[in-house]
């Protein structure tokens, strides 16, 4: 897999004459985990989803370096070429009746592949790859009907690993997992990013599942950067206060040195 990196430069996005993104940029590096964190409507997803070329840029840019320090724009690349680079994991997917779970994470591999022409070991292999990592192979043979929300999520996420792009966009990879199948696809995303030098952007809302997986946050806030650096830089009880509006403590493990953010409930504020 070629090292690609992912830019979005003073992206301006709209939904009809309403502008909901104000110069937004974000630069998403191989082998490094960028998680957008902010309030509902804040376009943590719609910049995730320009980044993926599904939200019209009424200005700025998105582009692609491949590793030579040319960065192209994305715009002239047809949607096999981009596919090839780039997939994206949304929050709203069809959902698909009546195929087994391999059948739908063989969807993965349509960029590497001609019309109707039939898997070839290169596919046979990512996707047992992508069922493997995702924890999946067990229900290979399952009718996705008869799946959970959450065994469905953690499908979905194969078929984009077996997609074997070197960016992968996920928006709210851990929504409808359990406790295990959250620390898991964290954990899966950070060996993507450790071990095969994927470059990650990542919409999340648990903002300590922003501490613990991402080098790199971006706060949003109404539609603009308000703080953009590591975890400790950016998951502060000043930010976070400002832009959640309420009380939210921020510490570090003087072990670990990972931040953990508290909300405080309006029941821990009362006095006694």
């Amino acid at each position: 897999m070629i090292a690609t990196a992912l830019h979005g430069d003073d992206l301006v996005l709209g939904y009809q004459r309403a502008t909901v993104v104000h110069g937004v940029s974000v630069r998403l590096r191989p082998g490094a985990v960028t998680a957008l964190i902010g309030p509902n409507g804040s376009g943590k997803s719609t910049v995730l989803r320009s980044l993926a070329r599904l939200h019209k840029v009424e200005s700025g840019r998105v582009s692609l370096d491949q590793g030579d320090g040319d960065a192209r724009d994305v715009a002239p690349l047809s949607a096999r070429e981009f596919a090839r680079r780039v997939t994206l994991l949304s929050q709203s997917r069809p959902h698909p009746s009546g195929l087994a779970v391999r059948d739908v994470v063989a969807f993965g591999r349509h960029p590497h592949r001609r019309r109707f022409a039939p898997l070839c070991d290169a596919d046979r292999t990512a996707i047992e790859h992508a069922m493997t990592l995702t924890g999946v192979t067990a229900m290979a043979q399952r009718s996705v009907d008869q799946l959970s929300g959450g065994e469905l999520q953690r499908v979905w996420l194969a078929t984009c690993l077996a997609q074997d792009t070197g960016v992968l966009l996920l928006d709210e990879p851990t929504n409808h997992l359990d406790l295990r199948y959250q620390v898991e696809t964290l954990d899966l995303i950070r060996d993507l990013a450790d071990d095969h030098g994927t470059a990650l952007g990542v919409v999340l809302h648990d903002l300590n599942h922003a501490a613990t997986v991402a080098d790199q946050v971006v706060l949003l806030h109404l539609g603009r950067v308000h703080a953009t650096g590591t975890p400790t830089d950016v998951l502060t009880a000043e930010h976070l206060s400002e832009v959640y509006g309420l009380p939210i403590h921020a510490t570090t493990d003087p072990e670990t040195g990972q931040v953990r953010v508290e909300p405080q409930a309006r029941r821990l504020r009362q006095p006694a």
